[in-house]
C-alpha cells in the first residue's frame, strides 16, 4: 500500500530517446528562447518531488529517478517512491527553463553538463535498472575497475563496471557527471569483458 500515489519521474516520456540529441543538434534557436541543454539541478533538502511537479506544471522536460523503497509501520507495509540520486534532478531546457526552474526557490545548485551524450547514456542505463525492479545500491564514488557486460538474463546489454563489496560481486552503473552511480548484484558467469 503505497503512502502517497507513485508521481511522474519522466516528462516527456520520451526524454531520454535519441530525439532529445536531435533537437539540441539542430540548427538556430529553438522556440525562440535559444539553446536547448541539460542542466544537473542540486535541490534543496527534501525538495526534489516538489520541483519535478513545478518543472511538470511549467511543461519543462525533466528526469529525476525514483525508486520504491519498501517499509514497515506497525504491522502495515507501505511503499515510498524516493529519489535515488537525493538531491539531484535532469533539466533540458532553454535558458528561460533555466530561469523558470531557479525561481521555484528549491533549487540549491545549477550545473551546466558539457557532455550530453554521455549524461544521457548513463541516464538511459540507470531508467534501465530502474524498469528491471532489482534491488539497487548507491555508489558515492567511482572505483577503478573492468569495464563489462551483461550477456543474458533481464538486464543483458547494461554495461558498467565490476566492484567487489564485501566479498560479493558487484556492477557499478555511474552517472559520471555527477560521480555517483549505483549497483546491482550479479554473477561473474553473466558478464563478458568489453
Amino acid at each position: 500500500m503505497p503512502i502517497l500515489k507513485e508521481e511522474l519521474s519522466i516528462y516527456p516520456d520520451d526524454l531520454l530517446d535519441e530525439f532529445t540529441l536531435r533537437l539540441q543538434d539542430a540548427e538556430g534557436p529553438q522556440n525562440g528562447d535559444g539553446e536547448l541543454r541539460w542542466w544537473a539541478i542540486h535541490a534543496k533538502s527534501r525538495q526534489e518531488k516538489a520541483l519535478a511537479r513545478e518543472l511538470l506544471a511549467q511543461e519543462i522536460p525533466f528526469y529525476l529517478p525514483l525508486v520504491p523503497k519498501r517499509q514497515f509501520i506497525g504491522r502495515r507495509s507501505y511503499c515510498s517512491h524516493l529519489p535515488l540520486f537525493p538531491g539531484y534532478v535532469f533539466v533540458f531546457g532553454t535558458e528561460r527553463s533555466r530561469l523558470v526552474t531557479f525561481n521555484t526557490n528549491r533549487v540549491a545548485k545549477m550545473m551546466a553538463v558539457w557532455e550530453p551524450e554521455q549524461l544521457l547514456t548513463d541516464l538511459r542505463r540507470i531508467r534501465q535498472l530502474i524498469a528491471a525492479d532489482v534491488p539497487l545500491t548507491v555508489e558515492r564514488r567511482m572505483k577503478p575497475g573492468d569495464q563489462v557486460r551483461i550477456r543474458r538474463g533481464l538486464l543483458a546489454g547494461i554495461e558498467g563496471t565490476i566492484l567487489r563489496r564485501n566479498g560479493r560481486t558487484r556492477l557499478l552503473i555511474a552517472v559520471k557527471y555527477l560521480q555517483q552511480g549505483v549497483s546491482v548484484e550479479i554473477d561473474d558467469f553473466m558478464v563478458e569483458p568489453m
